[in-house]
């Protein structure tokens, strides 16, 4: 009589996923239909999934990542029904299933499966280097094989391991626990639902800074020394954050920063980030090191959407000038030129986190990932880069320059005397020079030493870093600069909800804004002075 298997289609895999296979992963979470399985050969599971090696110190077997959990078996699986059919498990009839039919198609050297006590593993990798030779496991390839692994192996062989090596089934629950959009209140609770959605080498990325991570943590923290000082009794029933921004109008005085890797959070990367802008009306900043490609976001974006895109200059100026070339023909706004990571700064986390991950589209990597992700993403970036620089730029394309990573009063100026429309205050979220200067202390000392060029028609000044609230926006207006950015908590959001968890960090800011205008007593951004807001020169009590 033939015996069947029912197959829970999780993929819960007992190592750090790649970032392919937590695309996959990621897909079957959203609905969305998994592309077509690729012709097997020697590099197939390298290529959908990262193959890790268990190895059982007695027995001297290494075992490839776990595929899928098996329900349990009734009977041993010695023999098998063409017309085996899915069904559901016992007390879970909404779990997807395959059939064992499934299992035994993956049985020759290049694509070898097999079955151990209810769960499947890829041990493709395995098949050469295993010390029983190749065809102890060949002979089981698409079988159960549990009677012949457990007499000669530890029965904790495979229940041993380390918490790192579970890390899909710690992101499928947390994703299955994942609460609506709605459910979230501020731009925290969002960072701390997705750092559960995210793989180590992810996180680790996105949360990393420079060294101690000092100004990382300053950015946010020096916004607590600036206190308002509000107007009331004023009509403040209607208000609107509607503003410019390089002359372009946006419904909010928030852009988004260009942020790399938007596909290590969710499956469509920056085309969540890129539809999510358009339809809340902001502006935002793609990256050259965005995991999309240029054309994927062409067919995303709208028209007329206030889209810029930011670039590091190339060690070969003649790809620089080919990718600005097709920029400008490909409708952006104007360029973002970084200025503030001529090298990546020492990321520790990212460092220690280093591992397999999916390489930008449009820059270059190095995708070992021997020293972590910012490492390998920038070997192609040019580290003597001047103000020369500039002139040679507006040389090859008319859109206008935002220079981004400017730390000093001196250098707004040398940007304002070579023909910038605007810059950015930014340390690189903290991930550069550890002990450079919040950004907000930035803009107050520019506000001090030359106010005259926070009110030029023909300047613009931003500011990026440490935003996380409304009133961190209205601070920043107060005080002179013409809109703020918000880069990690976009990437959150991103991995949260995709478009929709985009959409709701700009609508948490935006509801933030409307009431911190209204309680500060003005209905318009232009309406936001520098006598609105003070500097404490003190910590504020701490928070309960």
């Amino acid at each position: 009589m033939s015996s069947r298997s029912n197959v829970k289609n999780l993929a819960r895999a007992l190592s750090r996923p790649s970032v392919n296979s937590r695309q996959g992963f990621l897909r079957r979470l959203h609905g969305q239909p998994q592309p077509p399985k690729p012709p097997s050969d020697s590099s197939a599971a390298g290529a959908n999934g990262k193959t890790h090696y268990l190895w059982a110190a007695a027995g001297g077997l290494a075992l490839a990542s776990l595929l899928y959990n098996v329900s349990p078996l009734e009977s041993s699986i010695t023999e098998h029904s063409s017309d085996a059919a899915p069904v559901s498990v016992a007390g879970d009839p909404h779990r997807k299933l395959i059939a064992y039919d499934e299992v035994l198609r993956h049985n020759t050297k290049t694509d070898c499966w097999v079955i151990i006590n209810g769960e499947v593993y890829d041990v493709t990798k395995f098949v050469e280097i295993h010390p029983g030779g190749v065809n102890a496991i060949l002979k089981m390839a698409g079988k159960d094989a549990t009677k012949a692994f457990m007499p000669i192996h530890p029965p904790d062989a495979l229940s041993t391991l380390p918490p790192e090596y579970h890390e899909e089934v710690r992101i499928r629950q947390a994703r299955e626990a994942l609460p609506h959009p709605e459910a979230a209140l501020n731009l925290d609770e969002i960072e701390d639902l997705a750092k559960g959605l995210l793989t180590r080498v992810a996180y680790a990325y996105y949360a990393s800074a420079g060294d101690d991570e000092y100004t990382f943590r300053e950015n946010s923290y020096a916004f607590k020394r600036y206190w308002f000082r509000p107007r009331v009794m004023n009509r403040v029933s209607k208000v609107t954050t509607s503003t410019t921004f390089m002359g372009y109008p946006v419904s909010l005085p928030v852009f988004i920063c260009p942020a790399a890797l938007a596909r290590l959070g969710h499956p469509e990367g920056e085309v969540n980030i890129v539809q999510a802008a358009a339809k809340e009306g902001v502006a935002q900043g793609l990256s050259i090191n965005s995991s999309c490609s240029l054309d994927e976001i062409q067919e995303a974006k709208t028209s007329d959407q206030t889209l810029f895109f930011q670039i590091y200059l190339d060690r070969n100026r003649k790809n620089s000038e080919n990718l600005l070339r097709r920029i400008e023909k490909d409708g952006y706004k104007g360029i973002i030129l970084t200025v503030d990571s001529a090298v990546p700064g020492k990321r520790e986390r990212d460092m220690r986190a280093k591992g397999d991950f999916q390489a930008p589209a449009t820059g270059g990597a190095n995708t070992n990932g021997t020293k972590g992700v910012a490492q390998a993403i920038s070997g192609y970036q040019d580290p003597d880069i001047t103000w020369d620089d500039v002139a040679w730029m507006r040389s090859i394309t008319k859109l206008p320059l935002m220079i981004k990573g400017i730390q000093s009063v001196e250098d707004v100026e040398k940007a304002y005397k070579n023909g910038v429309k605007a810059v950015v205050l930014s340390n690189h979220g903290g991930r550069s020079l550890d002990f450079s200067p919040p950004p907000i202390d930035v803009l107050y000392e520019l506000r001090q030493r030359r106010p005259d060029l926070l009110n030029n028609s023909k300047f613009e000044v931003y500011i990026d870093g440490g935003v996380r609230r409304g009133t961190d926006v209205l601070k920043a207006l107060c005080l002179g600069a013409k809109g703020v950015g918000l880069g990690r908590p976009i990437l959150y959001g991103n991995t949260g909800w995709g478009e929709d968890g985009v959409r709701r960090v700009l609508q948490i800011i935006r509801e933030e804004v409307e009431t911190g205008m209204r309680l500060l007593g003005v209905t318009r951004v232009e309406d936001l002075k520098p006598e609105m807001v003070r500097y404490m020169g003190h910590d504020p009590a701490p928070r309960r």
